[in-house]
């Protein structure tokens, strides 16, 4: 098999992309392209935040020690954010304990950042608990956030607008 004519243009590219990923490294992420990991540095970075170990805790800090849940979202494919694949009552309690950021995306390009305190999220957590309870202690797989409910409700931190 010969390789596709393209294989060329991503040899010359090759290189910036290792750069990207260096610079990941450095902040804690493994692999730009697995779980957003090229999204989540550009929002660390715009935020001034660092990425916290592991994947069962809040994935964010700030310099204050205020941790954070972190979501992003490709506008050209859906509307909504993706919460947790098993949403039950201990989820919950660790959720409003932070505040959410919710990144906005077209493709790859960043639109803007808004941020969502406990109180903004309590609509949706009062709904997921009476969910779980109502269908007999049965995890919720994957609630959504509307991108709308984000736009309407929260603080706009950035904007590629302003």
């Amino acid at each position: 098999m010969r390789p596709h004519p393209d294989y060329e243009i991503l040899k010359q590219l090759f290189p910036h992309i290792r750069n990207y990923q260096r610079l990941a490294e450095a902040h804690g992420i493994n692999d730009i392209f697995q779980d957003n990991g090229g999204k989540l540095l550009q929002v660390l970075l715009i935020l001034n935040l660092e990425v916290l170990p592991g994947r069962e805790g809040n994935d964010a800090r700030d310099a204050q020690g205020n941790e954070y849940e972190l979501k992003s979202v490709n506008i050209n494919l859906t509307k909504s954010f993706s919460t947790h694949h098993h949403m039950n009552p201990t989820i919950i309690a660790k959720y409003r304990q932070v505040d959410w950021i919710f990144a906005i995306y077209k493709g790859i390009e960043i639109q803007s950042i808004y941020r969502l305190t406990p109180d903004n999220m309590e609509y949706f957590y009062s709904k997921w608990e009476r969910k779980w309870h109502g269908d007999g202690g049965k995890d919720i797989n994957n609630p959504k956030i509307p991108l709308r409910y984000v736009q309407e409700h929260g603080t706009l931190l950035y904007s590629v607008e302003t």
